[in-house]
């Protein structure tokens, strides 16, 4: 083989290799996608679980407390409330919910690292935030693209647990839980009660502020209230996305696709 044709062969194999890699990188984001539809399918049949036992779902936050400041509000998320109904029994036999989150009675059981509550696509390593086990996923309290959200518009809101029939825009068009899985994000964590977000932008807009933020290429998944989980793209109209983070507004707008 001469130089030249050497030189050819190895064109040619950079030249696949490119083609290809991209090829690759799209097929492994297809999967992790996969993967984080099916934890939130999971936590859907975890809060149908949790209403056909109760009759309602879960409050948001039980006692919600002021980041930073130490009390005597339990600051309990709904994420640890479902844990039951998601082969989880053991761990939550484990935790005092009479007790703060952060209580060091709970400390053992928080600390556990759960894969449902982690999108294999978020930017953080650790399954671990401040030493307690993480999670990517919020529950939504509302919007704040209409108007202020006072009082709370959505499904999973503070000290209040909703019937279905309270939920009167329809389990379908009422989304319960999306991603939030782009930063930081201190209150990360599936026991703490400040895994709640209200929507003020559209979906995936840079700020500082909880979103419905994700790293799948064109929008975040979320979780409705009829267990359907969708990919809610960038360029969904805001007020139809606003329309969806409500329980009971009475919207005309079209459904999230």
């Amino acid at each position: 083989m001469t130089l030249v044709e050497l030189l050819v062969v190895v064109a040619v194999i950079a030249a696949l290799a490119g083609l290809l890699l991209p090829a690759v990188q799209t097929a492994r984001e297809s999967a992790r996608r996969i993967f984080c539809a099916n934890n939130l399918k999971n936590m859907g049949c975890a809060l149908h679980g949790h209403l056909l036992s109760r009759r309602r779902f879960p409050v948001g936050c039980t006692e919600w407390r002021q980041p930073g400041k130490a009390g005597p509000e339990r600051c309990l998320a709904w994420s640890g409330r479902i844990l039951p109904w998601m082969e989880q029994a053991p761990l939550a036999d484990r935790i005092d919910f009479d007790r703060p989150f952060d209580d060091a009675a709970n400390a053992a059981a928080a600390a556990v690292p759960l894969a449902v509550f982690r999108c294999p696509s978020a930017d953080r390593p650790d399954p671990l935030v401040a030493g307690l086990g993480r999670t990517d996923y919020g529950g939504v309290t509302g919007e704040r693209i209409t108007s202020p959200n006072n009082p709370e518009k959505g499904a999973l809101i503070h000290d209040r647990g909703f019937a279905e029939r309270e939920i009167t825009d329809g389990l379908s068009h009422t989304l319960l839980v999306g991603e939030c899985a782009v930063g930081v994000w201190a209150d990360g964590q599936w026991i703490n009660g400040r895994n709640l977000f209200d929507q003020a932008y559209a979906v995936n807009w840079p700020t500082w502020e909880d979103e419905l933020r994700s790293r799948h290429p064109g929008g975040g998944q979320a979780l409705f209230g009829d267990g359907a989980v969708r990919l809610v793209g960038e360029t969904v109209d805001v007020r139809v996305l606003a329309a969806a983070c409500t329980r009971s507004g009475g919207e005309t707008a079209a459904a999230v696709p």
